[in-house]
């Protein structure tokens, strides 16, 4: 933040998009207090801290800001216990969205959330994601493993994962005065995987 004010003066737009995740095959039983303790480390506080040195700055300012939180369909759709973790501290991450929209919003600070499904990034598809992990786990292959795991939480109905352009294209459309009215809201970019609303 302190870069941000000498370089420009002001924070305007917080984009929010670090985060991790671990996958858990042993279930909830076998993931430990520390591993959960890493998981809301990584995933919320490292969002909260973020946010809290933004908006302080943001509350000083004519026209206030937007933060943008990129959580994951996981903080509502917990499929199986192999991100339980993750998707606890991305599910409180998602709460505190909600809470800090109202209170920021009569000082003209919006704060959003995005909340992708799969996106072919290397948490998905590198040769430690998901894919390979599971397929570890199967004794199969990374294409087959892929394929299980979406079918097994819902499908994808566009037949295909978000790309990694897609995710930022949306945090810009929120970050701008073009949304201008919209603060709390969570919007879900997963292909139609999460099929309730």
């Amino acid at each position: 933040m302190e870069r941000a004010l000498a370089t420009h003066g002001r924070v305007d737009v917080l984009v929010n998009n670090m985060g991790g995740v671990r996958l858990r095959l042993g279930g909830f039983l076998a993931t430990s207090y520390e591993e959960f303790e890493w998981a809301m480390q990584m995933n919320f506080f490292s969002a909260l801290r973020a946010t809290r040195a933004a908006v302080t700055q943001m509350v000083k300012q004519p026209g206030g800001g937007a933060v943008v939180n990129i959580r994951s369909v996981n903080a509502f759709v917990q499929p199986d216990g192999g991100t339980i973790d993750h998707g606890a501290a991305k599910a409180a991450m998602l709460n505190l969205n909600k809470s800090l929209a109202q209170e920021l919003g009569p000082k003209r600070i919006r704060v959003n959330a995005i909340s992708p499904g799969p996106v072919s990034t290397d948490l998905w598809l590198g040769t430690d994601g998901v894919a390979q992990t599971v397929a570890k786990a199967m004794g199969t292959d990374a294409d087959t493993a892929r394929a299980k795991v979406i079918a097994g939480i819902g499908g994808l109905v566009t037949g295909r994962v978000t790309t990694p352009e897609e995710v930022p294209t949306l945090a810009v459309m929120l970050a701008s005065p073009r949304t201008g009215n919209v603060t709390g809201s969570n919007f879900v970019i997963d292909g139609g995987l999460v099929k309730t609303f």
